[in-house]
């Protein structure tokens, strides 16, 4: 039997991601937690479950653009905190 060898540093880490993700999968999320967030109210109404299903992705594509400005702020902040404490790590070196 082969055996597999993995030199992978447990103490490694990924990088992180430095782009947003794409628009459309902010659509995908955002409709399916529309859909959620509509579902028992409208079936407490008696709303077909098409009308749901629409309702929840009105919703999420009209907050989609919203929640893509925000995954762009925080990877933005990230960014600014990794670069001061970069800084902060040479200064106390230094």
């Amino acid at each position: 039997m082969a055996r597999i060898s993995s030199r992978h540093d447990p103490d490694e880490q990924r990088p992180l991601r430095t782009e947003p993700r794409p628009l459309w999968m902010h659509v995908l999320v955002d409709g399916l937690i529309g859909f959620c967030a509509t579902a028992l109210v409208l079936a407490f109404f008696g709303a077909p479950l098409w009308v749901m299903i629409l309702i929840g992705w009105m919703v999420g594509l009209a907050a989609a653009p919203f929640s893509r400005r925000v995954d762009e702020r925080q990877l933005h902040q990230r960014e600014v905190d990794d670069r001061s404490r970069r800084l902060d790590g040479e200064a106390t070196k230094g």
